[in-house]
């Protein structure tokens, strides 16, 4: 495993990290969960992923859970989660400083732990100042509850104004951002963020370096039974992976199956360590619903070393459909 600096922070991070949208507390069990969860830290991951809108809060019961039967050093650990949906009060959504602070307290309650590491702004707020949310995120670090905090889609005006308050009254500003990335989804994090990195030092905690499974190769012959796309209320995301829109898309899943069986590895390895060749991307958070989906995608960092120049260009050409 290689271990990145999370932006121009002190902070480490596996290249590869381990999340638990929709699968932890929803599609899999917490036995499932501790399988995969404990097999991806034997793997050399250090950095878990959640939010308190995942399952409405029971996926980090279910993570909380799994590291108290672990055992593990809190230390070894990097632990983010996400705040925005917390309920359906006129309160529990948002970024203002009651929401922030009650919704520490209460991932924190649910993860059974002292503090996470990073918590993100799940999504801009634009019913609250910015300066607000700025100063409530200081304040929950100011109580040792977060070590670091970042955001999660936002624009890149929203991030360099927060990190202009930041600045300007000498506080803590965002270390990191978490956006979708993947090779169907580049021009974020390629354009628009492309003056944040050396400006303020922006770290990427990516999600979905498989476009959803898109990548893996799952669908190329139509729906799989038992994949998220099944589930009750992931209808848009059955539209994104099976619908028309796909096609296009599939179609250039299907040649890289020959990039792929060149390095020997498979499309899923060869999706998450193109994004690894991003010198931005601090870490890759991938999902399982298996051990073997674990080691499978812990295989990416060999093929990471693999991505020269000639396979890039060759990827590039099959992306741009030429």
């Amino acid at each position: 495993m290689e271990y990145r600096r999370l932006g121009s922070s002190g902070l480490k991070v596996s290249a590869i990290s381990l999340g638990a949208w929709v699968t932890y507390g929803s599609q899999v069990g917490e036995d499932v969960a501790y399988e995969c969860i404990t097999q991806a830290f034997e793997g050399g991951v250090n950095f878990f992923d959640n939010a308190e809108a995942y399952a409405s809060g029971r996926a980090e019961t279910v993570m909380g859970n799994v590291i108290r039967r672990a055992g593990w050093t809190r230390s070894d650990l990097v632990i983010s989660t996400k705040l925005f949906w917390g309920g359906k009060g006129p309160n529990d959504k948002g970024l203002s400083r009651k929401r922030i602070v009650e919704g520490t307290d209460r991932s924190l309650s649910r993860l059974q732990l002292d503090y996470v590491d990073l918590l993100f702004c799940h999504r801009p707020d634009p019913e609250t100042p910015i300066e607000e949310t700025v100063r409530a995120m200081n304040h929950v670090i100011g109580q040792g509850k977060v070590l670091y905090w970042g955001t999660s889609e936002w624009s890149a005006d929203e991030i360099a104004e927060a990190a202009a308050i930041a600045k300007r009254e000498h506080i803590i500003g965002p270390t990191a951002e978490q956006p979708q990335y993947n090779m169907f989804h580049r021009e974020r994090v390629e354009r628009e963020y492309a003056r944040l990195y050396d400006g303020l030092g922006l770290g990427l905690t990516i999600w979905s370096p498989l476009a959803s499974g898109l990548l893996t190769g799952k669908y190329d012959q139509g729906a799989v039974p038992g994949t998220r796309a099944e589930l009750p209320g992931m209808e848009w995301l059955r539209e994104e992976l099976l619908g028309e829109s796909a096609r296009p898309k599939i179609e250039k899943v299907k040649k890289l199956k020959a990039v792929a069986d060149r390095l020997g590895c498979t499309r899923a390895q060869l999706a998450i360590a193109w994004c690894l060749k991003n010198p931005h991307v601090s870490s890759a958070i991938t999902g399982a619903t298996r051990r073997e989906q674990v080691n499978e995608n812990l295989g990416a960092m060999a093929v990471a070393e693999r991505l020269n120049g000639e396979v890039m260009r060759d990827i590039d050409r099959i992306l741009e459909g030429r």
